[in-house]
Formats: C-alpha cells, sequence, structure tokens
C-alpha cells in the first residue's frame, strides 16, 4: 500500500466547492490540494484569497498537474469534465447527482471500466452518522417512509426536488432494500420553479418492500428523516440531527433476548413481547470530509470505493424515471 499523499485539485470553487477545499486542506495526511480551476471570476478571486490556492487557467493544466480530480461543478458540465479525467487516468470524486442525463452517465460507466481509475459519488448521506450508527445492524426493511423537507432556496431550483434533494434518499433506499423494483408512482408539483418543487414517490419492490418518499423545497420546517420497518424492528434515522433509534420486540424467554437491556412487555395475541429501545451512537463526523477521505483510502489499498459510479448511476436512472412519470402526469393533468 503506497501512501504518498494525493496531488487534488478542485473543479468548481462556488459555495459547496469551498466548503470541499476546506475538508481537504484539513485531510494533509491524505492530500496535497495542489489547486483549482473555475471560469467564474468572483469565486476564482474569493477562493484565492481564502485559501490561497493556485488558480489554473483550464482544466487541461489543473489535470496535467494531479492524481486526482474534485469536481464540484453545475450537474450539466459533470459529463465532459469527468470524461476528460478519467482518459487522462485521473481518480475523481463527483458531487451528486452523477451527470445530467442518463446517456451521458451511460457514457462515463463504459469510460470508467476501460480505465483503471476510483470513482467516488458524492451521496453524503451515506457518511451521516445516523446511517454509520446502523453498520452493525440487520436491515431487511419491508416498509419504508422518507421525508426530506427544505426552505426554498434559489440555489439549485434549476433541476427538479427529485434531483435535488430526493436522491438522497433514494439511494440510500437503493442501498438498504436488496431487491428489484416492480412498480413506481409519482407525482409532483411546480409551485415557484419552472420544475417540480414537491414530489412523492411510492416504490414496490420485488420482495415485497414498499418505500414512500416525500422531498419538498417550499416547507417552513426544516426534516431529513427515513423510517423503516422490519420483522419485529423499527428504525429511526433522523439525517437532520445525525441521530438513530431502533426499537426491537422480542419474545419473551427467547435465546436471542440481550442481556441487561431495559424492557417494556407488552401482551399481545401472540404471548408476551419485549420491546427495547437503543440508540446507537456513531463518531460524530464531517460527512464530506469522510467521503473523501475514504477515495484516498479505497486509491491506496486498491479497493472498490463505499459510493462507486455504478451506484451513483442507479439512483440516478431512478430519479429520472421518476421525474419521467411525474412529467407525464403533468402533461394529462393540463393538456400540453
Amino acid at each position: 500500500m503506497d501512501k504518498t499523499k494525493l496531488k487534488i485539485g478542485v473543479l468548481g470553487v462556488g459555495h459547496l466547492g469551498k466548503i470541499h477545499i476546506k475538508c481537504l486542506l484539513g485531510l494533509e495526511e491524505f492530500f496535497e490540494v495542489v489547486g483549482f480551476y473555475d471560469p467564474d471570476e468572483h469565486n476564482a478571486q474569493n477562493a484565492i484569497e481564502k485559501f490561497g490556492l493556485k488558480r489554473f487557467e483550464s482544466v487541461d493544466e489543473l489535470l496535467e498537474n494531479v492524481s486526482v480530480v474534485d469536481i464540484v461543478t453545475p450537474t450539466t458540465t459533470h459529463f465532459e469534465l469527468a470524461a476528460n479525467a478519467i482518459q487522462k487516468g485521473k481518480h475523481l470524486f463527483i458531487e451528486k447527482p452523477l451527470t445530467h442525463t442518463i446517456q451521458e452517465a451511460e457514457k462515463l460507466l463504459i469510460l470508467a471500466q476501460n480505465h483503471p481509475v476510483k470513482i467516488q459519488i458524492g451521496h453524503v448521506e451515506r457518511f451521516n452518522p445516523a446511517f454509520l450508527a446502523l453498520k452493525d445492524s440487520v436491515i431487511n426493511p419491508m416498509f419504508i417512509e422518507a421525508h426530506r423537507l427544505a426552505a426554498f432556496n434559489p440555489r439549485g431550483t434549476d433541476v427538479s426536488v427529485i434531483l435535488d434533494l430526493m436522491i438522497h434518499d433514494l439511494d440510500i433506499v437503493l442501498k438498504v432494500v436488496n431487491s428489484e423494483i416492480k412498480n413506481i408512482s409519482a407525482s409532483g408539483v411546480a409551485v415557484v420553479s419552472d420544475s417540480p418543487d414537491i414530489g412523492n414517490v411510492r416504490l414496490e419492490f420485488e420482495n415485497g418492500c414498499v418505500a414512500n418518499l416525500t422531498a419538498s423545497r417550499i416547507s417552513l420546517k426544516q426534516m431529513r428523516k427515513i423510517r423503516l420497518f422490519q420483522k419485529d424492528a423499527y428504525i429511526s434515522l433522523d439525517f437532520l440531527e445525525k441521530e438513530a433509534q431502533i426499537v426491537k420486540m422480542y419474545d419473551k424467554g427467547a435465546s436471542n433476548v440481550p442481556e441487561n437491556a431495559n424492557f417494556l412487555e407488552l401482551e399481545t395475541q401472540n404471548g408476551t413481547k419485549l420491546i427495547t429501545m437503543e440508540m446507537p451512537e456513531s463518531e460524530a463526523v464531517n460527512a464530506i470530509q469522510l467521503e473523501l477521505k475514504t477515495l484516498a483510502q479505497s486509491i491506496w489499498n486498491n479497493e472498490k470505493t463505499p459510493v462507486p459510479i455504478e451506484e451513483g448511476y442507479q439512483a440516478l436512472k431512478l430519479a429520472h424515471l421518476i421525474i419521467g412519470q411525474i412529467e407525464e402526469r403533468l402533461k394529462m393533468v393540463t393538456g400540453h
């Protein structure tokens, strides 16, 4: 395992790009931040003043000086930038969503299969302490309910709320449900934007699991919660508060009942059940910094990244299927 510091360059130093730079500078054991490229003069000057980093004159000049590229640009530019980097043998971090279109994502998949580079997609909720707290738990949900609500922010409204917000929960659902989707039923409404600002989808899986997801960017309150229901267990994840809660049910006298746990007894038609509530703790982490760190470790160890391009593609594909269904439904309602 070669633990040489990885030379990394950042493409895009807008709001999120600056957060990435700050996180990378805090990972000095793993990365040497060589510089950045951003054609926007205001963004570039702001980054120079804040971080004192070199501003490259072009994408190609940056690529010549790094082994890893962090793409934090508008989604419409992801494909061209990523394709260029992959063909030049550079490892990649790509913010979600992977690309603007499914066709672009499919082309990137083929490129990635033909070039030995590591690619990590920025589905940051995978690194939220609430989700990380489940690492030792058996997850086999049969019903899932997700709510992701945010106050209106003009930034990001160039895309549907499905790609802007819901894609986070789609990625989590695809990760925890080990089954193919057999049916999608979606609806959405554009309220203040040209694309849907609120959307709901019901996903039915081959194994019988049902997921009901709602996303809104015109809410008066913030919420980022997923609830998982499975045989003898209820799991609640609060991504905003970074907390997990697991309620489990055991048959009284069963061999799998944990010792020294506090129980509530519940009489049911199937006998006495013991109910326990756990709040598994996970280390408080900076999720963006952790996802960048795991990319470095994947490169050093020559291992698959925690969120590989294939999984970024599956989340994007599902998001576009949902968007397509919402558009069809809106056409039926409006007549055009």
